[in-house]
């Protein structure tokens, strides 16, 4: 029912609902937080009464709303605030979100267009600054890694028996050739640990730059690692990155704690860029 309130004509709530397609669960809302007061509340009754000037005010409230700012944003607004700061922060953020939208639209394709192997996937995470001891060196072939490696963890703690390892610990090798090799290997191993020491032979302590990688999780024996990577290049370029940096191969499980093979886990991990 309509009033007649000094020649203006008024609106009980459930008939401003229904004529600015807002339920009243909003409006009372709008009401409480001083967004959209209506225009009196009769006192008899307690119906909250709007006129038409504040079905245009909610109109602009609307619209600002389905351009996804918050209610906060609308009321500093509402409330003589610049508008163009607001719009241009939101524009930044849906910018952002369309991005995001196309990485996952991307991500999404590559898993339903057939992947290389269904025993791997892949993801993109943020490795963190570290500090490390490390070594450089050629290795003959990948089965030496069952010799050198420990000899560079009895050297560290021959030298630094205080020395701590990072926890988690986070042990990994770069490989440094441009190339898949399978003798005369060019690699620098790494192991995190608690703070750096000073230099002795040819083993260095230094700090690693945090980084954005792919990393793709291999369960298995090395010679089958292959694989993996083919894997993680193949998601590299679908998904419109670059390689942006040597590879590392980070060891989780191996010989020292899994007596079988198949239980070895490394996860790869390489530096991505635009």
């Amino acid at each position: 029912m309509n009033y007649e309130e000094g020649g203006e004509v008024v609106f009980r709530i459930g008939e401003f609902s229904k004529m600015s397609k807002t339920t009243i669960k909003t409006l009372r809302y709008y009401d409480e937080i001083g967004l959209l007061k209506p225009e009196e509340t009769d006192k008899f009754t307690g119906y909250r009464l709007y006129t038409t000037q504040q079905l245009l005010k909610l109109h602009k409230i609307q619209q600002y709303r389905q351009i996804g700012l918050s209610v906060n944003e609308v009321s500093a607004i509402m409330s003589g605030d610049a508008l163009e700061p607001i719009l241009h922060k939101r524009r930044e953020e849906l910018v952002t979100e369309i991005s995001s939208g196309k990485n996952q639209l991307s991500r999404i394709e590559f898993i339903l267009n057939g992947e290389r192997n269904m025993n791997y996937s892949a993801t993109e995470k943020q490795i963190p600054e570290c500090i490390v001891y490390s070594k450089k060196m050629t290795i003959p072939n990948y089965n030496a890694y069952f010799k050198v490696i420990p000899e560079i963890g009895e050297a560290i703690a021959t030298r630094y028996p205080e020395l701590k390892c990072a926890i988690p610990e986070y042990c990994f090798v770069i490989y440094l050739d441009g190339e898949y090799k399978e003798t005369d290997i060019a690699i620098e191993f790494c192991e995190a640990v608690d703070k750096i020491y000073p230099d002795f032979d040819d083993i260095k302590f230094k700090k690693m730059d945090a980084m954005t990688a792919v990393s793709v999780m291999h369960k298995g024996a090395y010679s089958g690692i292959g694989e993996a990577y083919a894997y993680a290049f193949d998601w590299i370029e679908k998904n419109g990155y670059n390689a942006a940096g040597y590879p590392r191969e980070s060891y989780i499980d191996g010989i020292w704690n899994k007596e079988d093979e198949a239980d070895w886990l490394t996860e790869l991990q390489i530096p991505i860029g635009k």
